[in-house]
């Protein structure tokens, strides 16, 4: 038990998600339980994993969410493990929520990512249809995030476009997107920013600069394909293929990557499967599903196109880690919570406050 390596969880704690600055102490070596000095608060050295108050073995769970996220379906694990169907479920979700938060907390930082790639999967579930929006940088093929709804309309792109703006810097960026309209406008009104004068009012939204926006329009005929048409609909001809070779190499404005990963979803998440009987009756098991397999994609499972060396997965060729993750690393990782921010008040603050904001709000780090 290292103390220095880990911060409180308490979400009233002024020193939550800080290691390193003296506030954590051990409680009980054989509890493995820890103490926060600032809140005088003890928890379990598992808090914030998958793992926390499971009675069953850290290797099964792992061995179990491990074939969830390989496309095994909760019928067949409970035939093979023996496990309540209501158990399996409570594992998937809180490894999906696990997943979201690791992605939230490494991937969806500003990167240069040179060409996204998004696209909208069509999805069965029992009583209707649902839409899942997912999208990809193509030069690490690093899965940026997803989203869920019931219509595939503009609130389900803008939350797309929106996680990709979070993991985006300012630098120049491809979008190749399929014929949805709603995605242009989307990426136009997503990707602005601010501009503050210092006037009342609202302030201005400035668009990003050096934004490309491609399509690729694919025509049908009695379900087979006919015809490909490649749109520009923002920026000129030579510098969407300057991002284009810079990012993609050679080839042409096209969607195959993204297509390829709802290929590996629909592999992947038994519930995307045409054809079958794993159907899932609520959204949030498919929200909770797709970023369980996004995660394990991007962490766990080696790419055979990135060529820089062999078991190479997207978050090392993105630089976000430097080895392979196992299924028990990515479950039982801590996610820090955010830091304490003072309250925002009228007046001069008090002593104790002042105090608080100089221990807890320096930089540390």
């Amino acid at each position: 038990m290292d103390p220095t390596t880990v911060f409180c969880p308490n979400p009233h704690c002024h020193a939550r998600g800080q290691t390193g600055q003296g506030n954590i102490g051990i409680h009980a070596q054989k509890e493995q339980r820890f103490l926060c000095h600032a809140c005088r608060k003890t928890f379990s050295a598992r808090t914030g994993t998958v793992f926390y108050r499971l009675r069953t073995s850290a290797e099964t769970v792992g061995l179990v969410v491990t074939l969830l996220a390989h496309g095994c379906p909760g019928q067949a694990i409970v035939a093979a493990f023996g496990f309540d169907e209501r158990t399996v479920a409570a594992w998937w979700a809180r490894a999906g929520r696990q997943g979201q938060a690791v992605h939230e907390s490494l991937v969806e930082q500003p990167r240069d990512l040179g060409q996204v790639q998004a696209d909208e999967l069509r999805v069965k579930k029992q009583g209707g249809i649902v839409w899942m929006a997912l999208a990809m940088m193509v030069t690490t093929r690093l899965w940026l995030g997803g989203e869920v709804s019931a219509q595939r309309d503009l609130p389900l792109i803008r939350r797309l476009i929106e996680r990709v703006r979070r993991c985006a810097a300012h630098r120049p960026l491809l979008c190749c997107t399929d014929g949805l309209v709603s995605s242009i406008r989307a990426m136009r009104e997503t990707l602005r920013d601010p501009v503050y004068t210092g006037k009342g009012g609202r302030p201005r939204l400035r668009p990003w600069r050096h934004i490309f926006i491609a399509q690729v329009v694919k025509r049908y005929e009695r379900r087979r394909l006919v015809a490909t048409e490649r749109r520009i609909v923002e920026g000129t001809s030579a510098r969407v293929e300057t991002v284009r070779r810079r990012s993609q190499g050679d080839g042409v404005i096209n969607t195959a990557s993204i297509e390829r990963l709802n290929a590996t979803f629909r592999q992947r998440l038994a519930p995307l499967a045409r054809r079958c009987r794993a159907l899932a009756r609520h959204t949030l098991t498919r929200h909770e599903g797709m970023f369980l397999v996004g995660t394990v994609y991007n962490f766990c499972t080696p790419h055979e196109s990135l060529h820089q060396a062999r078991s190479t997965t997207p978050a090392m060729a993105a630089g976000i880690t430097d080895h392979r993750w196992t299924m028990h690393e990515l479950l039982s990782i801590h996610v820090p919570p955010p830091r304490w921010t003072p309250p925002r008040q009228r007046g001069r603050p008090s002593h104790i406050l002042k105090g608080l904001i100089e221990r807890w709000c320096g930089d540390h780090g």
